[in-house]
């Protein structure tokens, strides 16, 4: 395993997601992609910087839009020019509220998770060390 990906595995964090039953409706893996989308105005050059093929990318954004009231992500299909992705204002406010959320629960249970966080060991489980050799290398 490469050392930042060691260095990642060993630093825990807690994560926050707001689940709608079994669906992740927003997540920390969604909110980033849509923090992509917003830097590069594309679904798939998103999905690209994020080692993730631009179907998991679209279903992603998909399943996140039907998740909520209004859309977070439009789309513009191609054409001479391309076409695009531009996250909305809704979306923008969405995973500013999300982030807001990651950090007040941080901070919450900061003193809870120091302690937690020494009750875990420094070697990845096996499953953990198998996953992160089959991810891509950016």
């Amino acid at each position: 395993m490469p050392k930042s990906q060691t260095k990642k595995f060993l630093a825990p964090q807690p994560r926050v997601r707001v689940l709608m039953g079994e669906l992740t409706a927003m997540g920390p893996g969604r909110a980033d992609l849509i923090d992509a989308i917003e830097r590069t105005g594309s679904i798939s050059a998103a999905g690209r910087e994020m080692n993730m093929s631009y179907r998991r990318a679209w279903t992603l954004v998909e399943t996140t839009n039907a998740s909520f009231i209004e859309p977070l992500v439009v789309t513009s299909t191609g054409g001479s020019g391309g076409g695009g992705a531009l996250v909305t204002d809704f979306g923008r406010g969405v995973v500013e509220r999300y982030r807001a959320m990651e950090r007040k629960a941080s901070k919450a249970i900061s003193s809870d998770f120091a302690v937690f966080s020494k009750l875990l060991s420094t070697t990845p489980p096996p499953a953990a060390k198998a996953k992160a050799s089959k991810t891509p290398q950016k």
